[in-house]
């Protein structure tokens, strides 16, 4: 995977990644790979997926959970499914889990979030109240800045848009005009100013065969009823 001399590091558990790439570069993929790592086993973590994507919605064990409910006490790995006209609702939730604290949060299509208070809350302090974060997007220039300020982790496929780029090379010190494999990317270790070029991540099986041990291993979850 790294290709580099340095050591590679998966984000602890109250970091942050941010991961942006265009459509179908693969960051989706790497973003539940990463994911597979985290520390779902002792405490909740939540998918907030606007557009259903497939590969996390094929985890096995993954529990279906209401925006509209409050978020989970129990350790475990949920998704909700928020419409984009649902802004109320998803700031409210996100409150929920700024107050409850110790809980991870996965965006999938970040940009269609709401950019009020919650998510700059979560993003400025959530790191304190033991709220690790995965956001993930296609569109960096639709984004709150505190995605990138407070960014522990970036992740970069390739980006269409010039002003995408722009945008990610005010953070991240790397040459996005660089062509890029496919389904390759960047990696930058903030606190440790380091970068890598990664090579693909493993399959979609061989991530969806690591969620789907590690959730059947948590004695008493009920996903798989």
């Amino acid at each position: 995977m790294p290709d580099g001399e340095q050591q590679f590091r998966l984000p602890g558990p109250t970091d942050r990644l941010s991961v942006m790439g265009r459509t179908g570069s693969g960051k989706t993929h790497l973003s539940s790979w990463v994911l597979s790592h985290t520390n779902f086993t002792s405490k909740p973590w939540i998918v907030v997926d606007y557009k259903g994507d497939e590969l996390l919605n094929r985890i096995e064990g993954l529990v279906e959970h209401s925006i509209k409910s409050r978020p989970p006490r129990k350790a475990g790995l949920y998704v909700v499914h928020p419409r984009p006209d649902e802004e109320n609702e998803v700031e409210d939730f996100l409150w929920k889990v700024w107050e409850r604290g110790n809980t991870g949060l996965y965006f999938d299509e970040a940009h269609i979030a709401p950019t009020k208070g919650a998510l700059q809350a979560l993003l400025t302090q959530g790191r304190s109240k033991r709220i690790p974060m995965i956001v993930v997007t296609q569109r960096p220039s639709w984004v709150s800045r505190f995605v990138f300020s407070e960014a522990d982790y970036f992740s970069v496929f390739h980006m269409n848009d010039r002003r995408d780029r722009k945008t990610i090379e005010e953070f991240v010190p790397i040459d996005l005009e660089k062509p890029l494999g496919e389904h390759h990317s960047h990696w930058f270790d903030v606190k440790n100013n380091s970068k890598f070029y990664l090579k693909p991540v493993p399959d979609g099986s061989t991530i969806l065969a690591r969620f789907r041990q590690r959730l059947r291993g948590m004695k008493g979850w009920n996903g798989f009823i």
